[in-house]
């Protein structure tokens, strides 16, 4: 039998996320804890949104980790308190959006009036010359925007 809260961790830590596969459950901050009791693993995450669909896969993709590397009982609790914020993501996962095309959230989520984005930085040539399209971009956490400078779409990552 395999042991160790670090392993699982790590375990848990790597999985992909099914909508943004470059980014892992930890640079996201959708992995909220991992608790190794006897043979039982206990995994906790927290959905981007209430709602979000990933929630199933994510899920399913950390069992099957954990399994595979000799865990034999293991648990996921999905818990919505407290809701998750972009607060969470890693600096390494803000990285790997600006990489792979997506525009990271930018700001701290605050509780209370909103505060106005100036503007969106385009991941691909850097301008601040961008455009929402759509306040809803491939998923529910995203937004569509449009770079004036380079004509190219992109998703942007909402602050909440």
């Amino acid at each position: 039998m395999v042991t160790g809260q670090g392993r699982a961790w790590e375990i848990a830590a790597a999985v992909a996320d099914p909508e943004v596969p470059v980014l892992t459950i930890e640079d996201l901050g959708v992995l909220r804890d991992v608790a190794v009791a006897g043979e039982r693993v206990t995994v906790t995450i927290t959905p981007t949104y209430s709602g979000c669909p990933a929630m199933d896969v994510i899920r399913d993709d950390v069992v099957l980790a954990l399994t595979a590397a000799g865990f034999g009982d293991v648990e996921v609790r999905l818990t919505l308190s407290p809701a998750w914020t972009t607060d969470w993501m890693s600096d390494a996962g803000k990285r790997k959006l600006t990489e792979y095309g997506i525009a990271p959230p930018t700001g701290r989520a605050t509780v209370g009036p909103i505060k106005l984005a100036i503007a969106v930085k385009c991941p691909r040539c850097g301008s601040l010359d961008t455009r929402e399209a759509s306040r809803f971009g491939s998923t529910s956490c995203k937004a569509l925007y449009e770079c004036r400078a380079c004509l190219e779409p992109f998703d942007h990552f909402k602050v909440h």
